[in-house]
């Protein structure tokens, strides 16, 4: 019998001026050249892929291992960030069977950039890009995501020992 393990994810980020909006290890070029606000390159998606990860082998969470007030993670990529937690000894031996995420976002439109985005994130975890599901959607308007503030993201992966 096979030992599975499911985690579950979550982030937000407060978009500002100035920042370079990365998604998943892309970039994102805006019109408003708006960007994520973070400790480190704010990439919300790897955050919430990063908490998930963590989540399925109970080991935390991104703030316990890369503390937002730590000078050593200060402009950190969120790659780099989510490779320390995927090259952890407690997780030798066990194979992603797939990875869903949402993000949601009401600016700037994503669909153009999610092959980009699931191709990356199968890249990261060395899976093929039929594991990766990434959609986006926006918040109708609603709340500080619907009025273009901030983008979160969701993540639920599962793992086979």
């Amino acid at each position: 019998m096979s030992d599975l393990r499911i985690g579950q994810g979550y982030d937000i980020h407060r978009l500002v001026p100035g920042r370079r909006l990365l998604l998943g290890g892309v970039e994102i070029s805006t019109a408003e050249g708006i960007g994520l606000l973070g400790h480190s390159d704010a990439d919300v998606l790897l955050h919430a892929i990063t908490d998930a990860v963590l989540g399925a082998f109970a080991l935390g969470d991104i703030g316990q291992w890369f503390p937002d007030d730590s000078p050593e993670f200060a402009g950190a990529s969120s790659r780099d960030l989510l490779v320390r937690v995927l090259s952890d000894e407690r997780l030798t031996g066990v194979r992603l069977v797939n990875l869903d995420c949402t993000v949601i976002a009401q600016r700037p439109k994503l669909m153009p950039y999610i092959p980009l985005i699931r191709k990356s994130i199968a890249n990261l975890f060395g899976v093929s890009f039929e594991q990766i599901s990434v959609k986006a959607k926006t918040n109708e308007g609603l709340d500080a995501v619907g009025r273009g503030e901030a983008i979160v993201a969701q993540a639920v992966i599962l793992f086979e020992r």
